[in-house]
């Protein structure tokens, strides 16, 4: 999302922010004077920054379960990996969360029931991917769709650390016959309450760690679309109504915008999705894997994965990739309880 995973709900999160601040600040290459100047412009917009988010309170809904229960066939199992983004914090209803919108719009377009688990953790860093990926794997998933990477940013864990984490997670995930999806780092400049120059810096870190993932995954046999600031030009005009209450994490309708992206790519993950034709919209096309992922990183929306040229996976500059510029799917309209596509709930983890 752009910005839903970058919430730690304890308050050593803002002891993070003034540290990636200073941080920051270091980073420059700046006179020692400048330094201190700059890093006290930094530190006190996290301040600020403070102020203005409201710590995290309740956790957000579950939404574990089957949707589509009544239709035909066996039901397909989809597991939901990462931090808050994927944990949909912000919404009150199950029927809003990422998850739930995923598993109706699959559901729907694969006329066949879908199982639900949810394995994502409020806060939760790379880092903390291992233990859920152990989890989703004794339900044997078919596809899983991670999105992760906004708190090491604000963490400032290194990339290449955060990257080897989620590769790992995917390694596991495809050794064990699962399709794997992840929505790339989050564009934490999109975040309003956070100024300028620690904006600016949040963004460069964030597309950073956005193009690096999508490099790491496609090697590893997964799918990306970049989130970036996929919200953010709506968040900017319709603050109230794409904003949850606490003006960082996206309300039930961000949700559903970044369901409506990244539901074509798991399509395709699972080979349901429209077949590849040779005329490509605006944009897209085969590129080399860094190159695709440069451009994903700047154009949320943006699917990534590997491709073959001449029956060669890899060229002069790397490995193939294809780039789509997804039609956005209208996940259709949310489930209200009682109806067919309201999920039949198991017991939660």
């Amino acid at each position: 999302m752009g910005v839903a995973g970058s919430v730690v709900p304890v308050g050593s999160r803002w002891r993070r922010v003034r540290q990636f601040a200073r941080l920051a600040a270091i980073g420059t290459g700046a006179t020692t004077a400048a330094v201190v100047a700059t890093g006290g412009v930094l530190v006190g917009q996290a301040r600020q920054a403070r102020r203005t988010i409201p710590m995290a309170e309740a956790p957000p809904p579950r939404c574990d379960g089957v949707y589509g229960a009544k239709l035909p066939g066996p039901a397909l199992t989809m597991v939901i990996l990462g931090d808050s983004s994927a944990a949909s914090y912000g919404v009150h209803r199950r029927r809003e969360t990422l998850g739930a919108l995923l598993a109706t719009g699959l559901s729907r377009r694969l006329h066949r029931p879908v199982r639900l688990r949810r394995f994502a953790v409020v806060g939760a860093l790379s880092a903390g991917l291992k233990p859920q990926v152990e989890s989703a794997l004794e339900g044997d998933p078919d596809v899983a769709v991670i999105l992760v990477g906004g708190n090491d940013v604000t963490n400032r864990t290194p990339p290449a650390v955060a990257v080897r984490y989620l590769v790992d997670a995917v390694r596991a995930l495809r050794a064990a016959g699962c399709e794997v999806v992840v929505g790339t780092c989050p564009d934490l400049g999109a975040i309003q309450p956070i100024q300028p120059p620690l904006r600016w810096l949040a963004r460069r870190w964030s597309r950073q760690l956005a193009a690096a993932q999508t490099v790491a995954v496609v090697e590893a046999g997964g799918w990306t679309v970049s989130l970036g600031d996929l919200l953010g030009p709506r968040f900017a005009a319709e603050p109230t109504r794409m904003f949850a209450w606490d003006r960082f994490h996206p309300s039930a309708e961000g949700y559903a915008v970044a369901a409506a992206a990244l539901l074509p790519t798991v399509l395709s993950a699972l080979g349901a999705g429209p077949e590849r034709r040779p005329v490509l919209g605006r944009g897209e096309g085969v590129r080399s894997l860094p190159q695709a992922a440069h451009e994903a990183a700047r154009h949320a929306g943006t699917e990534v994965s590997g491709t073959q040229v001449r029956g060669r996976d890899r060229g002069p500059a790397g490995r193939w990739a294809q780039l789509r510029r997804r039609t956005f799917f209208g996940v259709g309209v949310v489930p209200q309880p009682g109806t067919a596509d309201a999920p039949t709930l198991e017991g939660t983890s």
